[in-house]
């Protein structure tokens, strides 16, 4: 049977998204939903969710590198990306641009085989680059009307699994994922 989930992918969208080998996320409204929690001692908490880190275990399953580039340093970022075995992850990027250029140049990969999720202004510069930019369903509206696609769930509640499933429908790789666990 067809994986049908994602019919209504527009086609431009859909071509982008099949040329993907490196999807790179922002942190904050993307993995989360954006709030930042302290603890009495100062220390940051931070929420993921589950479904998230299956999709992008799915796409590092498939071929797809994964990576993280974020303004902000965070340990919980640190734990999660590991636990994920993700092993590009820049944190404390200003300039998410130039990040994403250097690690397009470190892979020997081409802007248009790359995918930057995010959420806010700070994404912009990084989302030109990327072949496929997308924006989660709670991006600001300037974000999110220079994506190429934009999520139905908001950051830190599936949006990056929205994503990876997209890409992966897109490749036609969702059936033989979904089957694997048959």
């Amino acid at each position: 049977m067809a994986y049908t989930h994602y019919t209504e992918i527009p086609a431009d969208v859909a071509e982008r998204a099949a040329r993907v080998r490196l999807v790179v996320f922002d942190v904050d409204g993307t993995l989360t939903d954006g709030r930042l929690w302290y603890a009495e001692d100062g220390r940051e908490t931070k929420v993921f969710h589950v479904h998230d880190g299956l999709g992008l275990k799915s796409l590092q399953r498939n071929g797809v590198t994964v990576a993280i580039i974020t303004a902000r340093i965070s340990h919980p970022v640190s734990l999660r990306a590991e636990e994920l075995g993700i092993a590009h992850v820049y944190q404390g990027q200003k300039d998410k641009r130039a990040c994403l250029t250097g690690l397009l140049e470190a892979l020997g990969l081409a802007p248009e085989q790359a995918a930057f999720v995010g959420d806010d202004l700070p994404d912009l510069p990084a989302m030109g680059v990327a072949g496929l930019a997308v924006a989660t369903a709670n991006a600001h509206p300037w974000v999110a009307e220079r994506a190429h696609w934009r999520t139905h769930r908001i950051g830190g509640y599936g949006a990056a699994r929205e994503v990876a499933d997209m890409i992966l429908a897109a490749q036609g790789k969702a059936e033989a994922e979904r089957d694997r666990w048959l």
